[in-house]
Formats: C-alpha cells, sequence, structure tokens
C-alpha cells in the first residue's frame, strides 16, 4: 500500500469505497480528517464508468430516521455522501468512519463548501413534530424548518453556474393538506388551514425560491413506518405489553409509507429528471388507523381491541394529538404517473417486513 501526500482539494478527491490494493493518501483539514482515495489504476474501465454515474450529494437531517437510510443507501451505493449537520460529534457517532469511509461532516459554517460542487442537495431537516406542543414548540417546529430550508436555498442561489447543485429534493409534509375522514387527497388538493398546513405552506414556499436552473422534488412524506424510529416505533411497546389499540375513533385515515419506499422515492428523484414538482410520499392504500392497530396486533400475537381515548393523548401530546385523531386520506398519483414500485403497497406487508427485520 502506497502512502503520499494529497495535492487535490478535499472536495474534489474523496471517493467512497476502499480497495487495499489502491494508492491511499491521507489530506488533512483544520477541522476534520479526510480519506483520498485513488481508484485510476485499474485496466477494465469500470471505475471510469463508476465515476461518471457517481452522484455526490449533500443533506440536512442525516441524522434523523429517514436520514440515516438515505446516507446507508447512498454510501453502498458508492456514491459520494457530504452529511450537512449542527453536531458534528452526533454524526459522527451515527457515521463512524470505520462504517463509513469517504463520507464528509459538516457543522454550519462549512456547509457552503459542501453545497457547492455537490450534484444534488437534500433537506430533511426540521424538529420532529410528534411531542407536545407548546406556544415556543410549535415556533421552532416552524422555524427549523424555514431557516434550514432558507440557508440551504441561499447557498445554491449564490453558486457560481459551475458549482451549482442540478437537483434539489426537499421534504414537505401530507400535513399540508389538512386533515378529513372523507376527502382523498392528491398533489392537485389545495391546502389545508390548520397549523400543520401552514408549516408546510411555508416551508415548501422557501424551498421554490431556489434557482429555476435546478429541478426541485418537493416530496409530502407521510408517516414513514420503520422500526427504529417514528410512529411505529412508539406503538410497538404498547403492544408488547397488551395495552395496544386504536387510537382515539380509530375511523381516522392513516396515509403511511415503509422506511424503504420513501428512501427509494428520495434516491430515484436524485437521479430521475422525471422527478420534479409536488410528489406524495405515501404508499397507495392507505388505511384506517383501527386496521394498522389490529394488523399490528395480529402479527405480534396482541391483542388490539382497547383504544387509546382522545383526552389520554391530548394529556401526551397536546395540540400534536390532533395529528393521530384527525387523519387524512392522501395518494401518491405522482409517484404512479413516473412509474415509481412500491416495494411495499400493503400495510399487512409493510409490518410484517419490518417486525421480522433486526433493523
Amino acid at each position: 500500500m502506497e502512502l503520499r501526500e494529497a495535492t487535490l482539494s478535499w472536495s474534489n478527491s474523496i471517493l467512497t469505497s476502499f480497495h487495499i490494493s489502491q494508492s491511499v493518501s491521507m489530506c488533512r483539514t483544520k477541522k476534520f480528517t479526510v480519506l483520498c482515495l485513488d481508484n485510476d489504476k485499474k485496466d477494465d474501465g469500470s471505475t471510469e464508468s463508476q465515476k461518471e454515474n457517481q452522484m455526490v450529494v449533500s443533506i440536512t437531517g442525516a441524522t434523523g430516521f429517514v436520514g440515516r437510510r438515505l446516507v446507508q443507501r447512498l454510501h453502498a451505493d458508492n456514491h459520494r455522501v457530504r452529511v450537512l449537520t449542527r453536531s458534528r460529534s452526533k454524526a459522527q457517532s451515527i457515521f463512524p468512519v470505520r462504517d463509513f469511509p469517504g463520507i464528509v461532516i459538516a457543522e454550519e459554517p462549512e456547509w457552503r463548501d459542501c453545497i457547492q460542487g455537490s450534484n444534488a442537495v437534500v433537506n430533511l431537516a426540521g424538529m420532529p413534530i410528534s411531542t407536545r406542543w407548546s406556544s415556543e414548540i410549535k415556533k421552532e417546529i416552524k422555524q427549523s424548518r424555514i431557516s434550514i430550508t432558507s440557508k440551504v436555498v441561499d447557498i445554491i442561489n449564490g453558486s457560481q453556474d459551475d458549482a451549482r447543485p442540478a437537483v434539489f429534493v426537499s421534504a414537505t409534509a401530507i400535513g399540508y393538506y389538512g386533515s378529513s375522514e372523507t376527502q382523498v387527497f392528491d398533489e392537485q388538493s389545495p391546502s389545508g388551514n390548520d397549523y400543520l398546513a401552514e408549516v408546510c405552506r411555508e416551508w415548501e414556499a422557501r424551498a421554490l425560491k431556489v434557482n429555476k436552473e435546478v429541478r426541485l422534488a418537493l416530496i409530502r412524506i407521510g408517516v414513514v413506518l420503520g422500526k427504529d424510529g417514528g410512529a411505529l416505533a412508539k406503538m410497538i411497546p404498547l403492544f408488547m405489553v397488551f395495552a395496544g389499540g386504536p387510537l382515539g375513533s380509530g375511523k381516522q385515515w392513516f396515509s403511511w409509507i415503509h422506511l424503504d419506499d420513501i428512501v427509494n422515492l428520495i434516491y430515484e428523484a436524485l437521479s430521475n429528471p422525471s422527478y420534479k414538482g409536488v410528489i406524495n410520499g405515501t404508499a397507495p392504500n392507505p388505511v384506517r388507523l383501527a386496521e394498522l392497530c389490529e394488523q399490528l396486533g395480529h402479527i405480534m400475537g396482541r391483542p388490539s381491541w382497547l383504544p387509546v381515548p382522545d383526552f389520554a393523548l391530548k394529556a401526551v401530546l397536546g395540540e400534536g394529538a390532533s395529528v393521530v385523531l384527525e387523519g387524512q386520506r392522501v395518494l401518491p398519483q405522482r409517484a404512479k404517473e413516473l412509474g415509481y414500485s412500491f416495494k411495499y403497497p400493503f400495510v399487512k406487508d409493510a409490518l410484517k417486513a419490518i417486525l421480522s427485520s433486526k433493523s
């Protein structure tokens, strides 16, 4: 193994795979160390082909539930990932260099250098809404989304043409539509008039200010189901102690998506030029909340007949209880038109896969 000093800047020399036979160099900056790998010595042309298809993706919210899985997917496919974070130590604990060689972890002062020169930016940052709301928390929920989206858009718009990302995938939420037990919402539906709808409108408005030469995909994400985060992670312990059941009336609609599918949808939006504008990130078969609980109880071998009353939810979540007490039926019309194939279109299959997985 040949060790030599690097002469290239870190932003142009990071690769994400390591082979023991390659020449290796270490280049150090003031804030972090970057492993630079020389992959140009293969004779079969496969490396050059890989480079042509390789994306450089900067991601906000990378340490969150969806962000972690997206980083894992991009890294596994040998794309170059730049994690934009406000806590380097947290990001380093989630993405240790031994498991994620080549990933750049950058705090806010370094975001500009990361975004400039990236092929794409994914914006997933935002304070979780599944908490007890207060006037201060509501302000932070909105501001956490708007401020980071504005910062990213300003950096993109301030970039030189040859350094500006070509794609901006920005998360939003199906809270945009408001709630209803009877209406069916798709991407053409108008916005609702409650607090979450207001948050989503302002969130999207900031993303829409991105340079018109940048392809923008706004993904309105539903309730993401996975084992290690989101709503399901809070429900499983209740069922384990035989205390699970419908939340509220159980008649409200639950528009969900499996973690793998939302990651695949974002991944497709990064690489497929047809993915632009608003796209609902929900499975094609939403269910009533009572059905979700029934399926979960059946798969876990636990009863699901005892409902959690409205007043109990409100005592825990305050206004945040409206998310589960009212619900909405959202369909992914644009994803269907684009030909996206859902890995888990039915909640029964999604729950079985989640509960049988180790992660």
